[in-house]
């Protein structure tokens, strides 16, 4: 059902089983996959890609242009995956020509109320952001990581797969994959234990990753010391460790410790 209400380009295509509530805008140059569900007063801007059976709530801001001050309304795009959750007041930006032109959001994702997704993100799948979580520019997120209430990451940092970020936790250096995060400046408190049994990562993995976390980050040698020794280790062999290897070797910022 789409309610009279609703402003639609003509050059804007939405699939079969698509509802859209009253109020709510579409642009031209929009996709909307088939089942997806759109309420009240939701505007989706020109240049959005959105999936098959995603939820979008009321008064939700898809597409919009990027809070960049270098941007000069070039057409750059948004992809939203299939069966995201977009909560109210949501707010979700387009990409920017220097950051590759796309912002990119995979599938199973729940973004709670009033968070925010900026320009040139790449987001896997069913990683959460609760309220109010906001991501700056050029973030790289992994899957099925959870960003807790009001917490702000910086620009071009990136948050690991299975990591766990506290509510009102401010991040300016990556985070490592399976690992808490918490604090006004984020450290590392171990590994996300009850996120990785929930997600029915075996004993003899998650002993692993204890060991390579004491390792690297409690053991008093040097960032490099400590990587070698854990490459010297039988623990090397599991595949959780060389992902954390790996996504340590290729940081950028440097990492949360």
């Amino acid at each position: 059902m789409i309610h009279p209400t609703v402003i639609i380009d003509p050059k804007a295509e939405i699939e079969e089983g698509v509802e859209v509530g009253p109020y709510s805008v579409i642009e031209k140059g929009v996709f909307i996959g088939e089942g997806t569900k759109i309420g009240p007063h939701v505007v989706i801007r020109e240049g959005t890609h959105i999936g098959k059976r995603c939820q979008i709530f009321q008064f939700a801001s898809i597409g919009e242009a990027p809070q960049a001050f270098f941007y000069r309304g070039e057409k750059t795009s948004l992809f939203i995956g299939d069966q995201n959750i977009i909560r109210e007041f949501v707010t979700l930006h387009r990409g920017t020509i220097k950051g590759g032109g796309k912002t990119v959001i995979g599938n199973g994702n729940f973004f709670m109320a009033y968070s925010h997704v900026a320009h040139d993100c790449q987001i896997g799948n069913q990683v959460v952001l609760s309220n109010g979580a906001t991501l700056a520019g050029h973030i790289l997120i992994e899957d099925d990581a959870i960003i807790g209430g009001l917490a702000a990451i910086h620009q071009f940092c990136q948050v690991g797969t299975h990591a766990l970020i506290s509510g009102l936790t401010g991040v300016s250096l990556d985070i490592p994959p399976y690992m808490l995060a918490s604090g006004s400046r984020a450290k590392l408190f171990g590994l996300n234990t009850v996120g990785l049994k929930r997600a029915h990562f075996s004993e003899e993995t998650m002993k692993a990753l204890k060991k390579a976390y004491r390792i690297i980050f409690r053991s008093g040698l040097t960032l490099e010391k400590a990587m070698k020794r854990v490459g010297e280790d039988e623990i090397s062999q599991t595949p959780e460790v060389q992902h954390l290897l790996r996504f340590i070797r290729h940081s950028k910022r440097g990492i949360s410790r």
